[in-house]
């Protein structure tokens, strides 16, 4: 029921505990298993020192025991090697961070997805409609592959299952106009950890209500209310614009499959010098996080019946889009909020993993339900210190679908087996999540592709 462990190269625990918990995200490793599937085709170079993607699978596949392999410890300097072709400079004896090392994984198989040609599929008929195909080859293709095509293979365009989207949300509080939404990719949730209340236990909620909070931006140019001020003045009167305050607010526009919470764990001295923060945040096996998620907002008259038509992805008793004011909140008077925007917090599921909707039924039907895979902690200091890992063991071959409820500590080469409690009381620097489709859901997804 083990994994192989890493050697440690010199000072490699920053890459050996990352390694652990991105094998443990079965999403993530399908992902690459379809990435790299186009480079079979070419037999005549040998992949395994030219593309990160197809080093990363290797390497995955070995830790997550879905490639038989005879040495109990693993050596990854390949990986090393591969960055260093990407242009990455990696020193293996110098103390390194597993997050930054997080992010030039995602952004270089991005590099690498990006470089790979278009080539136009036979049957993508609008692509070759607008090349520069004579006419009557055109008018030809389009007679003979009329009616209903195949799907086009779009591998190389897909984004991996970490990729999601943040919203940006500004709102004028003089005339309550909202600026468009923009959006902004990421490939983790970086989280400050908000000052503790004496008597009060942190909690991952906290830290994720503290990265959606609501700013205050002073002296914005607000176009609605220059424009408003025109219009009241006289013809030929010039006016300059006029400067208010707005507030921002973010959100989640995209939630990812996999989702990786970093917990930022350096503070700075008066003296300016960097600090660790050693406080412990309560996570859960199960986050929730349906309450911060971006909707679109809707007119008032569509309301009632959007709630009906899409009752499972509304949040009762809060309104759908974001920066609202407190006294838009649809709270019965002189009742306490139980349930924060309207949904549970994870904070309310139990230690166990088990969730229950019965003592919570806004709760029933969470949309955006994850299990929690793979925790990474750093021990020491800010100048020195050791990365380990708790992961899930792999599921049995029997079932491959299934979740494994066997936790592992691992230490570079060193693999036990560990309790869910003893991941759960964990100092986590990185957590990594992935998400749970309902029954209903996977119901969906089925008749979509059978559409």
């Amino acid at each position: 029921g083990l994994v192989p462990g890493l050697l440690n190269l010199g000072n490699t625990c920053f890459m050996n505990s990352l390694l652990q918990g991105l094998s443990s995200c079965p999403s993530f490793i399908k992902w690459l298993e379809e990435f790299t599937a186009q480079y079979k085709t070419d037999q005549n170079r040998p992949t395994e020192h030219q593309y990160l993607s197809v080093t990363l699978l290797h390497l995955l596949r070995a830790l997550s025991c879905q490639e038989v392999t005879e040495d109990d410890v693993l050596d990854a300097s390949c990986l090393l090697e591969v960055l260093r072709m990407y242009r990455w400079q990696i020193s293996s004896f110098e103390e390194q961070d597993a997050h930054e090392l997080f992010h030039v994984l995602t952004s270089s198989l991005e590099d690498e997805r990006d470089r790979q040609p278009r080539v136009t599929h036979l049957f993508d008929v609008h692509s070759l409609e607008v090349t520069s195909l004579p006419l009557e080859t055109k008018r030809t293709i389009s007679t003979l592959f009329s009616g209903s095509l195949p799907p086009v293979s779009n591998h190389w365009k897909s984004q991996h299952p970490f990729h999601g989207r943040l919203t940006s949300n500004m709102v004028c509080k003089h005339c309550e106009h909202q600026s468009p939404v923009r959006y902004d990719t990421f490939d983790s949730l970086s989280l400050s950890i908000p000052a503790a209340v004496w008597g009060r236990p942190m909690t991952l909620d906290h830290c994720l209500h503290h990265f959606i909070s609501s700013e205050s931006v002073k002296d914005v140019v607000c176009d609605n209310c220059t424009k408003i001020r025109a219009e009241g003045t006289l013809n030929g009167q010039s006016i300059e614009n006029q400067r208010t305050t707005f507030v921002k607010q973010l959100k989640l526009g995209k939630l990812p499959q996999c989702l990786c919470i970093h917990l930022q764990r350096l503070s700075w001295s008066n003296q300016g010098t960097p600090l660790k923060r050693h406080e412990h945040v309560q996570f859960n096996e199960f986050l929730i996080m349906d309450i911060y998620k971006y909707r679109i907002p809707v007119h008032k008259s569509s309301q009632n019946e959007l709630n009906q038509k899409n009752s499972e992805e509304t949040t009762p008793g809060t309104k759908d889009g974001i920066a609202v004011k407190p006294s838009d909140a649809e709270q019965p008077s002189g009742t306490k909020p139980f349930f924060m925007n309207g949904a549970c917090s994870s904070s309310f599921l139990m230690s166990s993993g088990t969730f229950p909707l019965a003592a919570f039924p806004e709760c029933s039907s969470p949309v955006y339900l994850y299990r929690l895979m793979a925790v990474v902690v750093h021990h020491g200091d800010m100048h020195s210190g050791h990365f380990v890992t708790y992961r899930r063991s792999p599921p049995s071959p029997k079932n491959p679908l299934s979740v494994s409820s066997q936790w592992l500590w691992i230490s570079d080469d060193t693999v036990r087996k560990a309790s869910l409690q003893e991941v759960l009381s964990s100092t986590a620097y990185l957590l990594f999540y992935e998400r749970v489709h309902s029954r209903v859901q996977h119901q969906s997804l089925e008749l979509r592709a059978e559409e």
